[in-house]
């Protein structure tokens, strides 16, 4: 009762936060949608529900941070395309097609090849090695303090630079939606993202998760639909439409607009690719189905979910070309567009169905990021308590309720770092800075588990200085990249001149692991190297996995 009761507290003082700015002088778009508002206040009132519910089944560490093993294939392929369809997809996507044309769908087409990739060799075998985060399946057969450290790290990196992204998406949002400052927002997801973690675990951000991917799927269909509709079902005239209204003509329907050097378009595919390969929030959702089996479904569900909602995101994006630029409604006094970043798929509802539709529009997108940023923060919170706390400095003997107090009080740490991060990235394209998560990913997680997997000659030193070394030489591209040496810091000219340093930073994250690992000759690489054989036919047959845990 006493969470049910902290659970309607929380959701009344965000209700008084919307009530008490409303009378903000700091309005920066249009008249408030009070629909939109209500069916937002109506989501979080479903959904704190169901983190009320779910607290019952999140009391172990194993129903916290997989739901006990018990979400069927279907149920975790939805969940997974939920968390996929983040506020970068959505959002960002759409924005980039709106300025670029056809070369924002590089973002789409990057994330969507990756699945292949998770399916074919990430997806059964993580599951049958893996319990609870991605340094499971690493630290299997080496020394657990050395993997588990540099993991954990990677994965935090790669947790925080896709908060930012939905953080910023949802203070955009919210000055379009409700008309309150930027910062409003940011304090809100955070609190919520704390809410639906602290109380729910994997079990509540699982069916919020699904909950959210139906609704974008279906308004973004809707969305589409009625584009195609006002374009008479002429894809000729549809197109012919946007070229007219575009500064770039027919430059938008080619590539090269977006990533004129072929090494930023390389650079970005094989981040976004193989990055796909090392979301810590993602692969996490293959411990949360009993089997190898269902984690297949899991993947071959979210693949097709994921590629039909970016055939969607192509139609919006030239949609919003077509239909918001030129649009006096959006066009200032001094003839200047007044759309904010990242808000052209929101507006572009109002266009196409009123206010109704705008405010549908609005709370699902909102809903969107308020489940991504849970399981990112069930992903963050896991490599701190799970990963570093029981198993590094506790040595894996750690009671449980200790280690659940860890998790929920990194739960609470993650969501003021996500605040801080997010008022610092204001104005930030949100698919871009999910491009630096996707960077560090491809750079150091996904070579970590391939050569775990595959390679027999993996050593512990391999893994742990090559990952440092691949770490730190991607985040240092990204720092003196020109994304944040010139636009975050002010420098005038960055020292790095790519903003997608991913061609560099993963091969040499592979060669580092592959040079130390062939070099070691301890009695620990030994060790190493004899444990292959055990962990690929545990790999191979899941003999030996635990079962899902009753609730």
């Amino acid at each position: 009762m006493k969470k049910l009761f902290l659970l309607f507290a929380l959701f009344g003082t965000l209700s008084g936060a919307f009530a008490a700015g409303l009378d903000t002088s700091a309005l920066t778009q249009g008249e408030r949608n009070y629909f939109a508002i209500g069916m937002f206040l109506v989501f979080v009132l479903a959904t704190l529900g169901i983190t009320y519910f779910s607290s019952k089944k999140s009391q172990s560490a194993q129903g916290f941070y997989t739901a006990g093993g018990n979400i069927t294939g279907m149920q975790n392929g939805i969940a997974i395309a939920g968390d996929y369809m983040s506020a970068a997809s959505f959002l960002g996507i759409v924005g980039l097609v709106f300025a670029n044309g056809f070369d924002g769908l590089i973002y789409a087409i990057g994330f969507l090849v990756g699945w292949p990739i998770v399916l074919f060799l990430i997806a059964e075998k993580f599951r049958n090695l893996g319990k609870y985060t991605f340094a499971d399946i690493i630290a299997y057969r080496l020394d657990s303090k050395k993997v588990r450290t540099i993991s954990a790290i990677s994965g935090l990196s790669v947790v925080v630079f896709y908060l930012i992204a939905q953080m910023v998406g949802a203070g955009g949002l919210i000055q379009v939606l409700f008309g309150l400052p930027y910062s409003y927002a940011v304090v809100i997801v955070g609190i919520l993202m704390i809410c639906y973690v602290t109380f729910g675990g994997m079990h509540a951000t699982t069916w919020v998760q699904i909950i959210k991917a139906c609704l974008l799927l279906g308004g973004a269909t809707f969305m589409a639909i009625m584009i195609l509709y006002l374009s008479g079902f002429d894809l000729a005239r549809y197109f012919e439409m946007a070229i007219a209204n575009h500064a770039k003509g027919e430059a938008i329907m080619e590539p090269g607009t977006f990533l004129p050097d072929p090494v930023s378009a390389i650079s970005l595919g094989l981040a976004l690719m193989f990055g796909t390969a090392g979301l810590p929030h993602i692969l996490m959702r293959f411990f949360t189905v009993k089997n190898a089996k269902e984690a297949r479904k899991s993947v071959f569900y979210a693949t097709g979910l994921i590629g039909y909602f970016y055939i969607l995101t192509f139609v919006i994006g030239f949609g919003a070309i077509a239909f918001l630029l030129g649009n006096p409604d959006f066009i200032n006094e001094q003839g200047q567009f007044t759309i904010p970043p990242n808000m052209e798929a929101v507006l572009l509802a109002k266009v196409l169905g009123g206010d109704i539709l705008l405010g549908f529009i609005s709370a699902v997108a909102f809903a969107t990021i308020l489940a991504v940023v849970a399981g990112l923060a069930i992903s963050g919170a896991s490599a701190i308590s799970h990963d570093l706390f029981v198993n590094v400095c506790k040595d894996g003997k750690c009671d449980p309720k200790t280690e659940m107090r860890v998790t929920k009080g990194a739960t609470i740490g993650l969501g003021i770092l996500a605040i801080i991060l997010g008022l610092g990235f204001e104005g930030q394209n949100v698919a871009f800075t999910v491009g630096l998560a996707f960077a560090i990913a491809a750079s150091v997680n996904f070579p970590i588990i391939l050569l775990c997997i595959y390679w027999k000659n993996l050593t512990t030193n391999g893994v742990l200085y090559g990952g440092i070394i691949g770490l730190v030489a991607v985040l240092a591209l990204v720092v003196l990249s020109p994304s944040v040496w010139v636009s975050v810091l002010g420098f005038e000219s960055a020292i790095f001149p790519y903003n997608h340093p991913a061609i560099f930073s993963m091969p040499l994250t592979f060669v580092a692991i592959w040079a130390i690992s062939k070099l070691d000759l301890s009695k620990r690489a030994a060790k190493d190297k004899a444990g292959f054989a055990a962990q690929d036919f545990r790999a191979q047959s899941g003999i030996g996995i635990s079962e899902a845990v009753a609730h």
